[in-house]
């Protein structure tokens, strides 16, 4: 089953403070990135071909197979990525607005 899109978290950073709820949830998205196999598994999720990747195809990056798993765990709980599960594989998806919000995130407001 498809976990649900992930909203766009807040107002780019130039347009107004924080709240104390907008803050919370982009370091925690921050916190997930923070980390080299979180972002080079990001990374290769949201460059795949489709914009979606199998576990099977993205897990090489030089760290155990449960470590991966943690690691892709950390990026659906920070939002960053959806995942289903079709027969004995999980497959990754970014959503384009997770990438929309992260790019408004760090822009200029208008």
């Amino acid at each position: 089953m498809l976990e649900p899109v992930a909203a766009p978290c807040c107002p780019p950073l130039t347009e107004r403070p924080l709240s104390a709820d907008e803050a919370e949830r982009t370091a925690k998205m921050f916190k997930a990135l923070g980390d080299p196999v979180r972002l080079r598994l990001f990374s290769a999720v949201a460059s795949h071909e489709g914009g979606e990747a199998c576990v099977c195809d993205i897990s090489d990056v030089g760290v155990s197979q449960p470590t991966v798993s943690h690691h892709l765990k950390k990026l659906r709980e920070a939002g960053l990525l959806t995942s289903e599960r079709r027969g004995t594989w999980v497959y990754y998806r970014v959503e384009p607005s997770v990438l929309a919000a992260m790019g408004q995130l760090l822009s200029a407001a208008a």
